[in-house]
């Protein structure tokens, strides 16, 4: 069994990295909040900059950068950590 390594995405892209994700698949953040299993609340405080996401979240905005296909793989090479 192979452990993937969450992404490393530095903090303020973070949040920007999940307000792209949001406008990519049309969602608000009390319509995202759901798809991560987190509450509004929480997206909030990631876009703007007063947490970050834990591991098991990241996980998911990476399982959903992939299934976006080119548009999610341009994101990741925006926003990933060198």
């Amino acid at each position: 069994m192979t452990i993937k390594k969450p992404l490393a995405i530095n903090q303020p892209e973070v949040g920007q990295i999940i307000h792209d994700l949001q406008l990519a698949f049309g969602f608000t953040q009390e319509q995202f909040a759901p798809t991560l299993g987190v509450t509004y609340t929480t997206i909030n405080r990631w876009e703007n900059g007063r947490s970050k996401p834990s591991p098991l979240a990241m996980e998911k905005i990476e399982g959903m950068l992939e299934k976006m296909g080119d548009k999610g793989q341009d994101l990741l090479t925006k926003y990933l950590s060198n």
